[in-house]
């Protein structure tokens, strides 16, 4: 044992025993965050924020790929300029945090911290946006924002959290329909390719929408609690803000119009829905794509040869640097097995093991993060092999993922079926819905489950009855406890 393996992390709570416990467990003890004096906020450690930023990175990739730009707006906004649009007011109102005075000085009218930022963002447009010529505007940024949520949960639901708004305006209500469906698709496509996380796609209910917004569309994923996640939304918000705002333009025909716009996000929470979706009761299982390390050598040292294989270590991790995001773990004072621990916690994807008995075989040892599977790779085509191995850890990851989401899927015929689902089993439950909102409340208030989506593409499927009224179903959508 070495001098240190002693204060190797505490055991990490299991998952069966008490999942919350055990999520706050990993995302303190792999350094991911921790909590800061204001209630409710967090301070992003590196390994952490590193995630956010490759979130970040592939994500602002697909966004200018579909001729995005990126701007800033402003932190606060006038009181008077959200309360222009009174649904979305409303809808903000518990959330908001307000600044009163500015150094000693009372404020002559308070500035609210954004919530959100259509009300700053519609009154720019409102300035910029006089000819049909001056759209379509595709903007985004990547901001904070500031909910004063009472239950908060880190990542998952924090009081300040870090995302990125898309905001666009638009000549016709078609065009907006479509950058609003396209950009949910971009977050569909992102969430299962890079993060490996499996999602439903749908449309919120009215109940359930953006405030302020015409129609608002979902990724809904499922955690390995049984619990679902909004991992992102895009919304058609209509004229409403144009109305609003008074965003109006000349339009070809010489009419002055009002314009359509939408709006759509993601946040810092789809890095919760890594560790709930993947991890483990060792720790973290983190999706290649975008793990901070990708790959750790950890050399297996010996007193005869202790120099010779740091010395080869050194040159691999020079080597597998230039494709990968890799470290070294040379650290003296540590065994190997407390090292394997840690990384395995860290849920780093490859562990390459390099000792006396790898040189001499003229290769490594790489470790399987989600499997623990040992594989001999030849130093010959090193890198093809280490990537070929990444790609098969990414799919695995994601296979895993849906064929929980597919086990944890079912269908509920009846209310006592539904209340028994959901007591025994959780997860995702199909069943009918009439379309009446107070249907809709009944089944919330009397069992905590809300309408996830109303998933697309259900022309050919069979409603079944209303879980609450018991009248031939609407729509047959995903009911789920929710996060």
């Amino acid at each position: 044992m070495g001098a240190n393996d002693k204060e190797f992390v505490k055991e990490i709570t299991p998952r069966s025993v008490d999942f919350s416990q055990w999520y706050l467990d990993i995302v303190l003890k792999a350094e991911m965050m921790d909590y800061a004096p204001v209630k409710g906020c967090m301070a992003i450690r590196p390994y952490g924020y590193a995630i956010w930023e490759n979130i970040q990175r592939l994500l602002d990739q697909r966004f200018k790929a579909t001729g995005h730009k990126n701007a800033y707006f402003p932190l606060f906004i006038p009181e008077s300029l959200l309360q222009k649009e009174a649904e979305h007011v409303e809808g903000f109102a518990p959330e908001v945090a307000l600044v009163t005075h500015g150094g000693n000085e009372k404020l002559a009218e308070r500035l609210v911290v954004r919530p959100t930022s259509e009300a700053i963002i519609c009154s720019m447009y409102a300035r910029w946006i006089q000819s049909w010529r001056d759209l379509p505007i595709l903007y985004n940024q990547w901001c904070n924002v500031v909910r004063w949520e009472k239950n908060t949960r880190p990542f998952l639901r924090t009081t300040e959290f870090l995302w990125q708004e898309g905001h666009t305006v638009h000549a016709t209500e078609e065009e907006a329909e479509e950058e609003t469906l396209k950009m949910l698709e971009v977050y569909r496509e992102f969430a299962e390719t890079e993060l490996a996380l499996p999602v439903i796609s749908g449309l919120k209910t009215e109940r359930e929408k953006f405030a302020g917004a015409l129609r608002t569309y979902t990724i809904e994923a499922l955690m390995t609690d049984g619990r679902a996640l909004q991992a992102g939304t895009s919304h058609n918000l209509g004229q409403h803000f144009a109305r609003a705002f008074e965003i109006r333009f000349l339009d070809k025909d010489d009419e002055l119009k009002y314009a359509w716009q939408t709006s759509w996000g993601a946040s810092t929470r789809l890095i919760g829905a890594i560790i709930m979706v993947h991890g483990d009761d060792r720790g973290l299982k983190l999706p290649p794509r975008v793990a901070p390390v990708q790959g750790v050598i950890v050399p297996i040292l010996t007193k005869k040869q202790k120099e010779q294989v740091l010395e080869a270590s050194r040159e691999l991790l020079a080597r597998l640097g230039e494709s990968f995001r890799m470290e070294l773990d040379d650290r003296e004072g540590y065994s190997p097995g407390w090292k394997f621990n840690e990384w395995e916690m860290k849920g780093v994807p490859v562990r390459l093991e390099l000792g006396p008995r790898d040189l001499e075989a003229g290769g490594v040892t790489a470790v399987r993060r989600d499997t623990g599977e040992k594989i001999f790779l030849s130093q010959d085509n090193l890198e093809d092999s280490l990537e070929k191995l990444l790609d098969e850890i990414q799919q695995n990851l994601f296979q895993q993922a849906l064929d929980y989401r597919i086990a944890n899927t079912r269908r509920a015929s009846s209310y006592a079926e539904f209340v028994e689902i959901l007591e025994e089993h959780r997860g995702f439950i199909q069943a009918g819905w009439c379309g009446e909102r107070a249907c809709e409340e009944q089944v919330k208030d009397d069992t905590r489950a809300t309408i996830r989506c109303i998933p697309f593409h259900q022309e050919h499927e069979d409603k079944g009855i209303c879980l609450s009224c018991g009248k031939q179903g609407e729509h047959l959508v995903y009911y789920a406890r929710a996060y």
